[in-house]
């Protein structure tokens, strides 16, 4: 085991050798076998204006792929939209190549995620001015007042973005992968500002990289949590009510829920807890001393 694990990283080392320097900066692992299909998920409502969908994903940890759910994420800027990571052949390996937030979606190997990520582009919404707008031909949002403007339909949009992806392969390139090159309004992305995933992402891969019911080993490719209903990072949702979709888990996020419930019970209860109290104190003094009166006059009628 020692020697095909020292066999590996030799190999690994010199597929960095190989691979161009503007490439190295966006993969992190590469791996000799490649990533189960994509699993086949519906994705949860979207419950309030604001957040942006980020497709799930194999990730790669104690040496087996594992599924990162799909989660609806607060943007980190206004205009900022989210590009996929994505599993590419180079060398004989399949390299990692990381997902970023910029003004524009870049290349992410063709790889059909679903749900706006269609292979080329991002087809789901657009910023229009402060707000992010949903084109609800892919995109589940919510019901009921608010939305307005927020949403709209545009189906020929998805149809010119998307990659057929029957067999629903998770990777570019190599044997059975996809066939897809950047197009140039892609590459022109790739140059741009990014930003990398927010805290809150990176916790949520940890979280499912520490789970071990999400490792393709264990699930045979078909993990129990494909999407996650609660957003990732939302300030204003209760604490120990985390749910999947189809699933319900306590404290899978224990550190982002620590963070919540203290805001929300200082911001909403203070005033609704302390007012109606005092004057209930403040009458119950004077309570003792009007009884034993008409209890006096009560007994000299008697006589």
């Amino acid at each position: 085991m020692r020697l095909l694990r020292s066999v590996r990283w030799l190999l690994l080392a010199l597929v960095v050798t190989i691979v161009p320097l503007s490439s190295q900066a966006g993969i992190f692992i590469s791996v000799g076998f490649a990533p189960p299909v994509l699993p086949v998920y519906d994705q949860p409502v979207c419950p309030q204006p604001g957040l942006m969908w980020t497709p799930g994903y194999w990730a790669y940890g104690d040496e087996d792929y594992y599924w990162v759910p799909g989660a609806w994420v607060p943007s980190p800027y206004v205009g900022a939209l989210w590009t996929p990571g994505y599993w590419g052949w180079s060398g004989g390996f399949y390299a990692w190549h990381p997902g970023y937030w910029g003004p524009h979606v870049g290349y992410y190997g063709g790889v059909n995620y679903g749900y706006g990520y269609g292979g080329i582009g991002f087809a789901g919404g657009m910023w229009r001015g402060g707000f992010f707008a949903y084109n609800t031909a892919v995109m589940h949002v919510g019901v009921g007042g608010g939305w307005g403007d927020r949403v709209y339909e545009d189906r020929t949009i998805v149809e010119r973005n998307t990659i057929i992806n029957n067999n629903h392969v998770s990777y570019n390139g190599g044997p059975g992968g996809i066939n897809h090159q950047p197009a140039p309004e892609e590459r022109m992305a790739e140059h741009e500002q990014h930003t990398a995933p927010t805290s809150f992402q990176a916790q949520h891969e940890n979280t499912f990289r520490g789970d071990h019911t999400a490792y393709a080993k264990f699930n045979g490719g078909n993990p129990q949590h494909t999407a996650l209903e609660r957003p990732l990072g939302g300030e204003n949702r209760p604490a120990n009510n985390f749910e999947n979709r189809g699933n319900t888990e306590e404290n899978i996020h224990p550190n982002n829920e620590g963070n919540v419930r203290p805001n929300n019970e200082g911001d909403v209860h203070p005033n609704n807890a302390s007012t109606p109290h005092q004057p209930e104190q403040k009458e119950s003094k004077p309570k003792p001393e009007k009884k034993p009166k008409p209890e006096k006059e009560k007994k000299n009628d008697q006589r």
